[in-house]
């Protein structure tokens, strides 16, 4: 069985190319995939099917994350990237925003990007 195309094995499961060139922020990934940390490819796993998400919160609640500030980056680049295309498929670009704002909101206690929620800045 060969590989599909547009999608990388590693550890015996299947990712999109394209989800962890967004997660990694790296268009050339296929050289160094190997180097994708655990809790980038379960990022990559909950945005290609956001009813998994759920059941990997707690997962995620008590993870070591290698690198808490590429990790934020990477839930900020889901974001901006579901903004960007929500006119291509709205309900699975809102589902991947979803997955990335509650990761966020859980990990991190608040949304970098949120619009009118911003903490500390007055909106007189």
């Amino acid at each position: 069985m060969g590989n599909i195309i547009g999608e990388i094995i590693i550890l015996e499961k299947s990712y999109s190319e394209k989800n962890l060139q967004l997660i990694t922020g790296k268009k050339d990934i296929s050289s160094h995939h190997q180097d994708i940390p655990e809790e980038m490819l379960l990022l990559s796993e909950a945005i290609e099917d956001p009813h998994k998400l759920p059941y990997l919160l707690e997962t995620f609640y008590t993870a070591q994350i290698k690198n808490e500030k590429a990790f934020h980056f990477a839930l900020l680049r889901v974001q901006v990237d579901s903004d960007l295309r929500m006119h291509e498929d709205i309900q699975k670009y809102q589902q991947r925003k979803y997955v990335a704002e509650t990761l966020e909101k859980l990990l991190y206690g608040e949304l970098m990007l949120a619009v009118g929620e911003t903490v500390g800045m007055d909106n007189d």
